[in-house]
C-alpha cells in the first residue's frame, strides 16, 4: 500500500523569493548543500540531493504552487514515481512551505519525513535567516 505525508515549516522569506529558490539550481544547491539541476518549466526534469532525487515538474503556479514527479534512488524499479506538491503560503512578512508527498512506496514515509526535515527543513532555515 503507498503512504503519504505531510510537512511544514514557516520561513522568513515571501513566497516569491522560496518558490524561485526552489526551482533555481544554484539556490536549491545552496539551500541543501547538495547539487541541485532544475529545468525550471513545465516538463522540466531535475535532479537534487547528488542525483539522489530526480523527476519532473509537472505543474506550475506562480508563487503558489509546484507539482512534480519524485523519486529517490532508494525507490525499486518497480516502483511508480511519488507525487510532490509544493505549496508557499504567506503567513504576515514569512511564508509557511507545505510538501504534500504521496505515492511514497510502503514503509518509507517516516523515512522520507525525516528526510525533508532533517535535509530540507534545517538547512533552509539557516539559509534563509543567515545575514
Amino acid at each position: 500500500m503507498l503512504e503519504k505525508l505531510v510537512v511544514s515549516i514557516i520561513l522568513p522569506v515571501s513566497p516569491e523569493q522560496l518558490y524561485q529558490a526552489w526551482l533555481d539550481s544554484q539556490s536549491h544547491s545552496d539551500f541543501t548543500s547538495a547539487q541541485a539541476v532544475i529545468d525550471p518549466i513545465v516538463g522540466g526534469e531535475f535532479t537534487a540531493w547528488d542525483g539522489y532525487i530526480t523527476g519532473k515538474t509537472l505543474e506550475l503556479e506562480p508563487f503558489r504552487r509546484i507539482l512534480q514527479s519524485w523519486r529517490t534512488t532508494d525507490f525499486q524499479e518497480s516502483d511508480s514515481d511519488s507525487s510532490l506538491e509544493i505549496l508557499f503560503e504567506p503567513v504576515d512578512e514569512r511564508t509557511r512551505l507545505i510538501l504534500n508527498h504521496s505515492n511514497i512506496p510502503e514503509g518509507e514515509a517516516e523515512s522520507y519525513r525525516q528526510g525533508w526535515e532533517d535535509y530540507y527543513f534545517k538547512p533552509m532555515i539557516e539559509y534563509f535567516t543567515q545575514d
